[in-house]
């Protein structure tokens, strides 16, 4: 089945189906925006009173409902969709969630914005940062978005937070004692001022543009961690809160639905979350910085060691700061799959004009050459070869794309 690449529909048109439907089946893609969009809609119809059930999964395919709705969220299939090519799937979804008769929580929605690769206000969330602010449920302020203030004993320092975050790559990501060695000279307070926020914040910018592998489209990609949105919810800023649900989608999707549904997360939750972001970050830097890289027309390809839930995150990486070519890919030989991401996924990626390629499709029919699967959205995709080549793969997406 192939993605198709149609505006997000009206929500007033999806809200009347889901105000009718007696059962709600969602299903979202293994990203932060979907999570979060399908998160919003999970919390509307609980709100409402109807019955519903919702789970991740790295290429959707809408569920037989019996007497009932299905949902997908991240992709154009089946009836009923939030793609999220028109505008972030988690901006629609607040919108949607409005139409039902249901005030959203704005910072789930901003978060998944976040994770979109755009920024709070920008690419239909408007509505989503006004009810924030209206709210004063958040406040921009100069420094870093991190998930963590690191000023707690029992979360993640400052610096293994840095070291872990996906929103930014420098010489100390996957690193915390690098990360340490780096915060040292700014001699940073536990409780940061605005003049040390500025200090720390121009230190990761700096950073993430002047390494020797560091591409022009960094200086634009890092935009999304500088100068965040404080909130009030269950962490320390909307893009460190974004980089969670991201990291949750593909490595503990079962923690991400459970933490999209919470209106306010226990404390073992949030932990259980916190952990798994740390590890999945840590790992993601880690691979990349073991990758070999090599540049073709059109694709820059990291070979790396990862687990299959790490590689879409770097090929992320890979796309915002390392390649000056519109589409990444990270390749596991030994594991026999690939992770794609390409540009115009958003406002901060600084592509925003580039046409989207149909990745998910080039990977279907990359995969079916190759006698393995595929799957993915216009902007990112994936290939898994059990008994084939992962290579005669790569070497059929390169020629798809």
């Amino acid at each position: 089945m192939t993605e198709a690449m149609s505006a997000t529909p009206a929500p007033d048109a999806l809200a009347g189906v889901l105000a009718d439907a007696p059962f709600v089946r969602l299903v979202a893609t293994d990203d932060g925006d979907a999570l979060a969009a399908a998160g919003l809609l999970a919390r509307a119809l609980r709100a409402t009173g109807t019955p519903f059930q919702a789970r991740v999964d790295p290429d959707p395919v809408p569920d037989d409902v019996d007497d009932g709705v299905a949902v997908t969220v991240g992709v154009d299939r089946g009836q009923h969709a939030i793609p999220g090519t028109g505008r972030p799937a988690s901006a629609a979804a607040f919108a949607v969630a409005r139409e039902l008769g249901v005030e959203p929580d704005p910072v789930v929605a901003l978060a998944g914005v976040v994770a979109a690769g755009s920024i709070p206000g920008a690419d239909g969330s408007g509505d989503a940062l006004d009810a924030a602010e209206r709210a004063g449920r958040v406040e921009r302020r100069p420094g870093v978005a991190l998930p963590v203030s690191g000023t707690v004993d029992e979360e993640p320092s400052r610096a293994e937070a840095l070291a872990a975050s996906t929103l930014a790559s420098t010489r100390y990501s996957g690193d915390p004692a690098a990360a340490r060695d780096a915060l040292a000279p700014l001699g940073l307070p536990a409780d940061l001022d605005s003049d040390d926020r500025r200090r720390f914040a121009s230190l990761v910018a700096v950073d993430a543009v002047d390494g020797d592998d560091a591409s022009a489209r960094a200086a634009s990609a890092v935009e999304r961690a500088l100068r965040p949105y404080v909130t009030d919810g269950p962490f320390e800023t909307v893009g460190g809160y974004a980089d969670v649900l991201d990291a949750l989608a593909r490595e503990a999707p079962g923690t991400g639905i459970a933490l999209a549904l919470a209106s306010d997360p226990d404390a073992s939750l949030r932990t259980a979350a916190l952990d798994a972001w740390l590890r999945h970050g840590l790992a993601a830097h880690r691979a990349l910085d073991d990758a070999a890289v090599g540049r073709y027309d059109g694709c820059v390809v990291a070979r790396v060691d990862a687990s299959p839930a790490v590689l879409p995150t770097v090929a992320r990486l890979v796309r915002d700061f390392r390649s000056p070519e519109p589409v990444a890919v990270a390749l596991d030989e030994t594991a026999g799959r690939l992770a794609v991401a390409a540009t115009g996924g958003g406002s901060a990626a600084g592509d925003a004009a580039v046409d989207r390629i149909g990745l998910g499709d080039a990977c279907r029919t990359a995969a079916g050459e190759a006698g393995g699967d595929g799957w993915g959205t216009p902007v990112r995709g994936g290939i898994a070869v059990d008994d084939g080549d992962i290579t005669a793969a790569l070497a059929a997406l390169r020629e798809a794309i």
